[in-house]
């Protein structure tokens, strides 16, 4: 009999990460069928390139996901939903005509998920976003996050979310993601959670915990309950409330908490460099750059006037001249590789230079070389929105043990019979 695979959808592919750490987590399961990854405003479309070029089987879509018919999720009969989505304008309201319910604003990719998601009704769906997501908007905080849990309340599904700091957990980044895993209502993962307290699922026994432990009490005896409301349009409008960094949603009841990470031993900066003998003369920098970024780096206290002609001061704390490379390095952008205050600069022989961007991959976990054919810009801007891919090995390798423990669909007996 043919092993059980999970088919698998990718939105927002990028370059793969997600793809790569599950089919890293156990190529045999997981079978992605369908990846969506279109950069709009570009006529080169090198992410995509990029992805099918690492990747051959399952359909591979370069178009606006918007663009995408329903019928097509509805044919791909997914198991898994995965991406890593842009943080946006979540709010909704009531459309004019009132039959077709709530509407949230052109554009915001959260809802292309939702139609994915109600066209296909997958076991699982696993999701990426910045951390700041739990603090949306400035104004009304915590309502972005409160109306994705109510969405996903509303299809079925249950909730767990985690910020992660991948350094926490042997990486080389100090990369922090919020990853947000929703499963489907009935299910066996679902009956078992289900008989657990809040407090259980995001210490002990959750999707998450099990993956990434923490420890048993958590940060200054952060812990808050809340229940959403259940008209998510009225949530929309006047919820706000303080999210944590983990946390577990079921039926609109939120239990959320800041953990303690068990860390594990992080891979050093230096450790991911490669030989200098490999490294190009452009990624050294010269005097002029030198003195930019001592510029860049160092304290500072302006005077500016701002647009109504008033006067103030802008103040930036000084950072180290170089990145040190007994340290994770800072968080990757998308600028990285730029005369910019964020870029990475090792000094290394008495030199400093950029990080290369082989160095950058290294950096997310990808093998040496995954985004060569496309310029260092684009490569650079490729690593600085990607994940860390070993981060969601992980998580593939839990998915393995929640199917694992799914109930089996019948034990079949054979009997002999004597006549």
């Amino acid at each position: 009999m043919e092993d059980k695979k999970l088919r698998v959808a990718e939105l927002f592919a990028g370059v793969g990460g997600f793809r790569l750490g599950l089919e890293q987590a156990n190529s045999e399961l997981f079978d992605v069928v369908f990846g969506n990854q279109w950069e709009p405003s570009k006529k080169a479309q090198h992410a995509f390139d990029c992805y099918t070029g690492n990747f051959e089987n399952g359909i591979h879509s370069n178009e606006d996901i918007a663009k995408v018919p329903d019928n097509l999720f509805q044919e791909l009969n997914i198991d898994l939903l995965v991406g890593g989505f842009p943080c946006q304008d979540y709010s909704v309201a009531r459309s004019k005509s009132g039959e077709q319910g709530i509407q949230g604003k052109k554009g915001v990719l959260f809802w292309e998920i939702k139609r994915v998601i109600e066209n296909s009704y997958p076991k699982y769906v696993l999701l990426e976003n910045v951390d700041r997501l739990l603090k949306s908007p400035s104004s009304q905080r915590g309502r972005d996050f409160a109306v994705m849990l109510a969405t996903f309340r509303d299809l079925g599904y249950s909730v767990e979310w985690r910020v992660i700091n991948a350094a926490d957990y042997g990486q080389a980044q100090r990369r922090r993601r919020v990853f947000i895993f929703a499963y489907k209502n009935g299910i066996s993962f679902d009956a078992r959670q289900s008989e657990k307290a809040g407090e259980e699922i995001v210490f002990q026994d959750g999707f998450f915990a099990k993956a990434f432990p923490v420890q048993s009490e958590p940060y200054k005896g952060r812990v808050s309950s809340v229940t959403l409301p259940a008209d998510i349009v009225g949530l929309s409008d006047s919820f706000s409330y303080t999210f944590h960094p983990a946390g577990y949603m079921k039926e609109g009841e939120v239990f959320t908490a800041q953990p303690i990470p068990v860390e594990e031993p992080f891979v050093p900066l230096g450790e991911i460099l490669v030989n200098e003998d490999q490294v190009e003369e452009k990624f050294y920098l010269n005097e002029g750059n030198i003195e930019k970024f001592a510029y860049l780096r160092g304290p500072k206290r302006i005077e500016r006037t701002s647009k109504e002609g008033h006067t103030y001061h802008f103040s930036e704390g000084g950072m180290s001249p170089t990145d040190e490379l007994d340290k994770p390095g800072r968080t990757m952008l998308t600028s990285e590789g730029t005369i910019n205050r964020s870029s990475h600069i090792v000094e290394v022989n008495d030199r400093k230079r950029f990080l290369t961007p082989v160095e950058c991959e290294r950096l997310n976990g990808f093998p040496d070389g995954w985004t060569s054919g496309m310029p260092d810009r684009m490569r650079y801007f490729c690593m600085g929105n990607a994940l860390v891919v070993q981060l969601i090995e992980r998580m593939g390798s839990r998915i393995e043990e929640l199917e694992a423990m799914e109930e089996p669909a019948g034990i079949q007996l054979e009997f002999s019979i004597f006549g």
